[in-house]
């Protein structure tokens, strides 16, 4: 399969080291050969239709911090040339999130499927933005569209979700679902330590950004809720739909109270078709949504089977790659491979 990557920050080197760590397994057990052919970052691309090499690649990003400085690599801004440009079958769109319009991932994921090329993203802006709207574009122009990555890092939500509805009517959806917070929480439930200076050592362990404004007050969970509304409850839901409180005034005397109480503080998205809601909540010690550090978890309540819960890590490189992965191997098997 040949495969155009746009962004190539920690999640465009993370699939490219995990094609490369994973070439025999995906050739014997799945038959897929992917072939990287273009790659473009913020300040150029590297095209090669004979299938780039990937290792140089990779040291080449690494030393000069762009695949412009590849061998024969171009400098500028290159990704619409690439996408309508290039022979590829699908396009991975990896750029950083902007939650406000979607862009400029939403103008990439357009002219992909445009251009007839399969789309796997990570990226919650568009989705978030422009869901329905996305959706019905891949079905008008018959292309396959993944998006597993965007919620829950190496967690499957929606691929269980997925498979759940085929026996199930899926009523509600429970998660913790932002590793930054969950490891946060735990801290102060566990040491009784200020917020503040567990926020200022994350971000020294690379576990919180330099601003954690989206996480701490609840705004990546709410666009992961609105997800997950739109693509396993089949709402038309916008983030301005969520109702969202963060965590920014819970104290380690609340959780500490919380924990006497055989209770744990976590921040918990909600999905159901007459409640959207992001906020701190108590939940019982040995709850399957009581998980610590960067644990994700999230619980289904199902007709059928009552209530199904799964838990994994998040956020990450090496993580999100395996939901990457698992979207490509399962475009391949939609294809027919």
């Amino acid at each position: 399969m040949r495969i155009i990557i746009v962004g190539f920050g920690n999640l465009g080197r993370g699939i490219c080291k995990a094609f490369v760590e994973k070439a025999d397994f995906l050739r014997k057990v799945h038959g897929l050969v992917p072939k990287v052919v273009a790659v473009a970052d913020e300040f150029g691309a590297a095209v090669d239709e004979n299938g780039l090499d990937l290792p140089q690649l990779l040291k080449t990003a690494e030393s000069y911090k762009t695949v412009a400085r590849y061998r024969g690599g171009r400098r500028g801004k290159l990704v619409l040339d690439l996408i309508d440009e290039v022979s590829a079958d699908l396009v991975f769109e990896l750029t950083p999130t902007n939650i406000k319009n979607g862009e400029p991932g939403l103008t990439h994921i357009r002219r992909a499927m445009q251009a007839g090329k399969h789309v796997i993203t990570s990226n919650k802006g568009p989705l978030v933005v422009a869901f329905k709207e996305l959706d019905s574009l891949a079905r008008k122009q018959g292309v396959e569209f993944r998006y597993s990555a965007s919620v829950g890092g190496a967690v499957p939500v929606i691929g269980l979700a997925k498979k759940l509805l085929s026996a199930n009517e899926i009523s509600e959806i429970r998660g913790v679902l932002n590793g930054t917070t969950n490891y946060i929480l735990t801290r102060m439930s566990a040491e009784g330590v200020p917020q503040e200076i567990i926020i200022r050592e994350a971000q020294e362990l690379g576990l919180a950004e330099k601003d954690p404004t989206l996480d701490i007050d609840g705004i990546d969970t709410a666009c992961k809720i609105t997800i997950l509304a739109n693509a396993v409850l089949g709402m038309n839901a916008k983030l301005s739909d969520v109702k969202v409180v963060g965590i920014r005034r819970i104290t380690p005397e609340a959780t500490r109270l919380a924990q006497e109480a055989g209770q744990m503080i976590k921040l918990v998205g909600i999905a159901r078709r007459d409640l959207l809601e992001v906020a701190p909540k108590l939940v019982p010690l040995g709850h399957p949504l009581a998980v610590g550090g960067t644990l994700n978890a999230v619980t289904f309540k199902l007709d059928l089977a009552r209530e199904i819960s799964i838990t994994g890590f998040g956020a990450g490189p090496r993580e999100t790659s395996s939901s990457l992965l698992g979207d490509l191997i399962d475009i391949h098997r939609a294809l027919g491979g």
